[in-house]
Parts: C-alpha cells; sequence; structure tokens
C-alpha cells in the first residue's frame, strides 16, 4: 500500500476521534432536554474532554516515547473503543462524564501519534499535507460526523452516535494493525525536559497562538446549535444543512492552509486567515438575526478558523524538528486547554451576558491571536536581520 493511502487511513481515524469530541456542539439541545440539565452545564462536557485530553496526553506520551507508533496507535484506540461503549450504555450525567474522560484519554494519544506517523512516513517536502490531510479527518467529522449525529439524536436517541463510533473503531482496529508499518518511537524524553522547551519565548508565542486562536473559536462554535435555532431562528433540516456546510468549508479550509503554507510560507497563510476569522465572527454578530446572511458566513467563518490549523501544527514542527512529537503533544494540549477554556468562558456569557454575545467574545480572542502572530514574525525578522549583520560585519573589517 502507498504512503498516501496510509496517510488517508490516519485521517479516517481522526475522523472517529474528532466526531466524539466536536458532537456534543451538534447536539448540546438534545443532550440538555434529556439529562434535564442547562445549556451551560451541558456545555461543560467539553470542557472535561479536553481539559483530560490536554493534561493526559502529554504525560502519556512521555511515558510511551520510544514505543513502537503502531503499537501505541492501537492500545490507545482500543480504550477510545471502551470509552465510546461505556457512553452508549451508562445511564445519568455523571457516568456519561466519567465515560468523557477515558475517551479523551485514548483520543489524545491517537491523535498525537496520527500526526507523528503521517510526518514520519510523508515524502519529503509534502510533510505540511500530509498533517493537513490527517487533520482533513477531523474536519470531515464536521461535514459529515457532526451532522449525521444531529440527524441520529433528532430521529432516534444521541447515545447511539457513540455506539456507532465505538464499532467503527472496531474496524479501524483492524485496519491499522494491516496497514501501518512499526515505527520506532523518540528517544524517551523525560517530562521535564518536555516542559524546557516552554523556557524558549519563541516556542510560548508560537503556543499562545494556538490557545487564543481555538479558544476563541470554541467559544462561538461550542453554542453553535443552540445559537442558530434560538437567535438566528433556524428549523431543524436547515440546522442539519448549516452544520453540513460547516464541515464542507472546514474541509476546505484545512486543505487550503496546508497547501497555501507549502506554497506561500507560513507568515502569510496564518495573518491572512485569522483576519479573516474575526471578521466574519464580527459579521456574524451583525447578522445574527438573518439566517440568509448568517448561512454563506457560516461557511467562511469554518473556511477561515480551519485554514490555521495544519500551518500552526506545521510551524512548531520547524521551530523544534529534533523534537517534532513532543511540540506536537504540546501544542494538541494547548489547543485541547483552549477548547476547555474557550467552553468554559462561552458558558458564563451565556449564562451572565446572552447567547447571542458568544460569537463577538470569540472574535477577541481570534484578534489576540493575530496580534500575537504578527509580533511573533517581527521578532523573529528582527533577530534573523541581527544575526545576518553580526556575521557580516567582520568580513566587511577583514
Amino acid at each position: 500500500m502507498s504512503k498516501t493511502w496510509k496517510i488517508y487511513i490516519l485521517a479516517l481515524l481522526s475522523f472517529l476521534v474528532g466526531t466524539s469530541e466536536f458532537i456534543i456542539a451538534g447536539i448540546l439541545d438534545k443532550i440538555s432536554s434529556s439529562m434535564d440539565i442547562s445549556l451551560m452545564a451541558a456545555g461543560q462536557l467539553i470542557t472535561v474532554f479536553s481539559l483530560v485530553y490536554a493534561i493526559g496526553t502529554p504525560i502519556i506520551m512521555a511515558f510511551t516515547s520510544g514505543w513502537d507508533r503502531r503499537k501505541l496507535l492501537l492500545y490507545a484506540l482500543g480504550l477510545f473503543v471502551i470509552a465510546n461503549g461505556l457512553a452508549f450504555v451508562m445511564p445519568g450525567f455523571g457516568l456519561f462524564v466519567s465515560a468523557r474522560v477515558l475517551m479523551a484519554l485514548g483520543a489524545g494519544v491517537v491523535v498525537v501519534t496520527s500526526l507523528s506517523i503521517a510526518a514520519i512516513i510523508a515524502p519529503q517536502g509534502r510533510q505540511a499535507s500530509a498533517i493537513a490531510t490527517v487533520i482533513m479527518g477531523f474536519t470531515a467529522s464536521l461535514i459529515v460526523g457532526v451532522p449525521l449525529g444531529r440527524m441520529i439524536a433528532a430521529s432516534y436517541d444521541w447515545k447511539m452516535v457513540f455506539g456507532g463510533i465505538g464499532a467503527l473503531g472496531l474496524v479501524a482496529i483492524v485496519v491499522i494493525a494491516l496497514t501501518i508499518p512499526s515505527l520506532q518511537g523518540e528517544a524517551a524524553i523525560p517530562l521535564r525536559k518536555q516542559l524546557a522547551l516552554l523556557k524558549n519565548p519563541k516556542m510560548v508565542m508560537a503556543l499562545s497562538v494556538s490557545f487564543f486562536w481555538l479558544g476563541g473559536y470554541s467559544i462561538a462554535y461550542t453554542y453553535i446549535s443552540p445559537y442558530l435555532l434560538t437567535i438566528t431562528g433556524m428549523g431543524e433540516k436547515m440546522l442539519s444543512t448549516a452544520l453540513f456546510a460547516f464541515g464542507i468549508a472546514s474541509l476546505l479550509g484545512s486543505k487550503l492552509g496546508g497547501y497555501s503554507t507549502d506554497r506561500w510560507g507560513v507568515k502569510r497563510t496564518l495573518s491572512s486567515g485569522m483576519l479573516l476569522h474575526v471578521i466574519t465572527l464580527i459579521l456574524l454578530t451583525l447578522a445574527a438575526h438573518s439566517p440568509s446572511v448568517v448561512f454563506p458566513l457560516l461557511i467562511l467563518w469554518s473556511f477561515a478558523a480551519w485554514s490555521s490549523g495544519p500551518t500552526q501544527q506545521y510551524n512548531l514542527v520547524t521551530l523544534a524538528p529534533e523534537s517534532s512529537g513532543i511540540m506536537l503533544s504540546l501544542n494538541s494540549s494547548v489547543m485541547q486547554l483552549a477548547m476547555a477554556a474557550g467552553a468554559g468562558v462561552g458558558g458564563v456569557v451565556v449564562g451572565q451576558i446572552s447567547l447571542a454575545s458568544v460569537t463577538w467574545i470569540g472574535a477577541i480572542g481570534v484578534g489576540i491571536a493575530m496580534v500575537i502572530t504578527i509580533l511573533s514574525f517581527r521578532r523573529s525578522s528582527a533577530r534573523s536581520k541581527a544575526t545576518v549583520e553580526a556575521s557580516v560585519e567582520p568580513l566587511q573589517r577583514a
């Protein structure tokens, strides 16, 4: 089997993981109603998942850094399947939260390991596109998983979604075992040494971009279903169509982000994507009550937001190529912390201000990420210029 097909298999795997994470936003009102809890409480299911993912993933990756990558991927996928099965059968909000904790632990390792494998097996010069393809699985979960989950929740029981993910996960275990080769992991790196990367200001600024970019996105996206139903006035059928269109736009944005990074570089791709992201969230705020205007804005928002994903991942890999797995792990943790913070802030906004406010509050978060991006690139340019001048000066004296 070609390397390209193996990367697409990893993308399909990330589709399952992405669906299990993102589906909560698509069925938030259904969970709230069936479990007799508030929208704010239901939204914290995303916070719990993201926090466990963020904290657990780097610890697990540190202890398993020397493991064969395929073996680690299969073990993590096994835990993920078990967790989805428990989510399907266990009653009550508390037990469902427990299943989400296990799901997050498995999902985090699956994602980081899949990205690491994709970067290793990709042809030279195509690493960014390979990462973008795996991330495409996440965006495909927005295209197919979330709208399909919404339709299942509307017609049957929303827990059927997790039963289906678990069943497909079993099939994925067999496929991965047959197609992905054994790949030696990196030499074991203590967690203390991993965190030492955070002493580098350039790393901290880059990771801060991930935090504010995805945090701002999460504030709005977590409550997208009740927002479109209540504020915009969409019906159930139009909501499913909107979620489907949102997902297609995210796929296109992710692929274009990877292509643009390979073709025009990280700086131009990140800056333009985030600027468009901020603009669309502001326009969504202004046009909130008009479904005909909100619909195309949702597509533009999704396109802009997801164009930054593969670009940011590749940017971090290039900052520390000798520790690419560690950087991807740290970034995944930061992104999940951002999702947790975004869901938490969004809950406060919904409870204390209004549901309609989540879009412009989200725009503020993305705006902060854009400012950090611009400052970090200027700082890098200044350092490069100073280095060149320092190296030229002795030659001029000679």
